[in-house]
Parts: structure tokens; sequence; C-alpha cells
């Protein structure tokens, strides 16, 4: 007896954060591997934040509409993913005055450098902090992120400063 396929399920958005303190974006799924780092992170911090996929060629003015509107609802930061050209933490450091820190992926042409000599080629007046390429700068983009947001909220200062002394802690003074 053949079996009837399931039904397709509809694909649902990720619902919208109600105060997002950080922004984070990236130009496509396949950089979802590389800032997931950044969205764990700021999760073990407590730090609310929203997460997005919108590109800077294919969909510029999505791109534009969502960085105001989660800036509305109180994004302080934001964090942009993105390889190859690497547009998209220019576009977001255009479209907005807060911090915008920009996560290279690593590529296939050039290991993220290209990503990384994109980001770094800013025109002056549109800031972008770029980071290292992959998971050690989307990592680290989420800590500077808490870093600015701590200037100002004593809860995230504490919940910083607990990350650092584990981090600390959790490193052996031998060798196991």
């Amino acid at each position: 007896m053949a079996r009837k396929a399931a039904p397709k399920r509809a694909r649902r958005s990720p619902a919208k954060s109600k105060n997002p303190l950080v922004g984070i974006v990236m130009g496509s799924q396949s950089d979802w591997e590389t800032m997931r780092h950044a969205a764990d992170t700021l999760k073990k911090l407590r730090i609310p934040n929203e997460v997005a996929v919108h590109s800077a060629h294919r969909t510029p003015e999505r791109l534009i509409d969502w960085i105001k509107d989660v800036e509305g609802r109180g994004a302080k930061v934001f964090i942009a993913g993105a390889g190859m050209a690497a547009a998209l933490p220019g576009v977001v450091a255009a479209t907005t005055a807060k911090p915008v820190f920009g996560c290279p992926m690593e590529t296939r042409v050039m290991g993220g450098m290209d990503s990384v000599l994109s980001m770094v080629q800013m025109p002056g007046g549109i800031p972008v902090g770029v980071l290292a390429v992959g998971r050690a700068g989307a990592v680290n983009a989420a800590l500077l992120s808490a870093a600015v947001l701590a200037l100002t909220d004593d809860k995230i200062a504490k919940a910083v400063d607990k990350f650092r002394a584990d981090q600390t802690k959790a490193v052996p003074r031998t060798p196991n």
C-alpha cells in the first residue's frame, strides 16, 4: 500500500522580539552556521536579540525596513555577517547611527580575506567595526555588543563580568 506524502508545512517566520537590544542580520541562510554563535553568546548573557536574513543585494528594501523596525523596538547595536562582497554591514551602518559590528564569513575564494577587505574599506563617516573571520568573530561581535550595552546597563555589565570570570576559571593551570 502506497503511503501518502505528508503535506508540506508552511515555513514560519521567526517571531519578532518584543524589545531586542541587538539586531543580528546575515546575508544568506548559509551564514547561520557562523552567526548562530553570536546569537548563542547573547542568549548566554540574557541579552534580547532578533535574528534575520536579508541580503544587501537581493532584498535591500526589506533589509532597510527591518533595520528601522528593529531599531524602533529598541535595538542599540547591530551585528551583520556577510561573505564575498560583504556589503551588508556597510548598508546597515549607512542606515543607522547605532554601532555596527561586521562578521566576515569564511569563503572559498580567499578564506574570508575578501570579506574582511570589503568590510574595512568603508568611507569615512560610515563606520563598521570588523571582527575576525568565522566563529570567533561572531562570538566576539556578541561580546563587544554586550560591552557597549554594559556601559549603561548594570545587569548586562554583571553578566559580562561573570562570562569573563567563568572563561578564566575554565583555563587549566596545567595540561590534563
